[in-house]
């Protein structure tokens, strides 16, 4: 297949209202047929298992790549520089960065808007948005700066605003404008990464101060705290954002998400932790044994792996570093992998590179 005619493809899944496992299925094996063909490491890396589109019968059987392999390979269907978007990791684990490359945005745009609109929005056509999180202009590189300017083009009111500029957080602008929602009543949304929430609270407690949000109000919050200074587990974070903003738990929803992607997952909110994660239609996850690969049984911990159909330029099927556990409805997150686990990990890795470098 053309990049042209995998687009189209695409683009046709994620606008269907939904697709069966055998739906999936076929145009996994397609995706996986095309990277095959057309993304040199990974092909190495499938032929080195055994895996090849005349092999592979089913999406499970599709080979993961590790996560960490985005920041020591080119991992691409297109010529690097035939790139519409190239988006980075942010480098805060590890060394350097990892890469994915976009020929173009349609593909992942298209996932975005649906997944929000549909996990998000939840049949609202519009609310106003306060952005905690650097726009594009300072971030060209960052998924979640686009991922947050799409939210707010598409799904703002005019008055919607970025509140994390040049110097940083406007901590004056973004009180004012939640001080406005209280008394006007319209409903609001706070969207940012999860880190981008602290010094708000910080604030706020520094000043005495909380907001009762409108009702119909959400708090968004993604990235958990990974690289920064101060954790908090989240019961205490949620239970500080309900208290500083006046909004239930149930209306703090965590999007999780990762610059590997083209797909995001989403829970209904954070009344009880950890909440339970699900993605659209084109996306699907397992929890496997690192070492092997193979699932571990429904209910256990593994490792988890994503095979996402919208992150066709790359490969689609990504070995995370999360731990995680599969149970009705999609998953629950349980951080980051330790132990035995993690050396699972760390041996794919130096597999997949082994395999992937000839």
């Amino acid at each position: 297949m053309s990049q042209a005619e995998i687009v189209d493809a695409l683009l046709a899944v994620i606008g269907r209202p939904g697709a069966t496992d055998a739906e999936f299925e076929a145009v996994a094996l397609r995706v996986f047929a095309y990277q095959f063909t057309h993304n040199a490491p990974y092909r190495r890396f499938a032929q080195q298992r055994g895996r090849t589109p005349l092999t592979v019968r089913r999406w499970r059987d599709i080979p993961a790549v590790p996560i960490k392999a985005f920041k020591d390979l080119t991992l691409s269907c297109c010529p690097p520089d035939a790139a519409e978007r190239v988006f980075m990791t942010s480098g805060t684990t590890g060394s350097g960065h990892g890469r994915s490359y976009h020929p173009t945005l349609a593909v992942y745009d298209a996932s975005m808007l649906s997944g929000f609109a549909a996990r998000i929005m939840r049949g609202r056509e519009r609310i106003r948005m306060g952005i905690l999180f650097p726009d594009e202009a300072a971030l060209p590189n960052s998924s979640l700066a686009h991922y947050l300017a799409l939210a707010k083009d598409r799904f703002g009111t005019p008055d919607s605003a970025v509140f994390v500029g040049p110097g940083g957080l406007d901590l004056d602008a973004l009180l004012a404008a939640l001080s406005e929602a209280e008394a006007s009543g319209e409903p609001t949304a706070l969207l940012g990464a999860t880190y981008a929430f602290v010094p708000v609270m910080d604030a706020l407690a520094a000043q005495g101060r909380r907001f009762a949000l409108p009702p119909g109000s959400f708090l968004f919050d993604t990235g958990g705290f990974k690289g920064q200074s101060r954790e908090i587990e989240p019961d205490a974070f949620y239970d500080a954002l309900s208290e500083a903003f006046g909004v239930p738990r149930e209306s703090c929803l965590n999007m999780y998400g990762m610059t590997e992607l083209s797909t995001q997952f989403y829970d209904d909110g954070n009344a009880v932790c950890p909440p339970v994660k699900s993605g659209p239609h084109w996306i699907r996850s397992r929890v496997v044994d690192p070492l092997t690969g193979a699932d571990v049984p429904e209910g256990e911990t593994g490792v988890l792996v994503h095979h996402d159909l919208a992150h066709f330029n790359s490969v689609s099927a990504i070995l995370t570093e999360d731990a995680g556990v599969i149970v009705p409805g999609g998953f629950r997150l349980l951080g980051r992998v330790e132990g035995s686990a993690s050396r699972g990990c760390s041996v794919a890795v130096a597999e997949f590179l082994a395999a992937a470098q000839g």
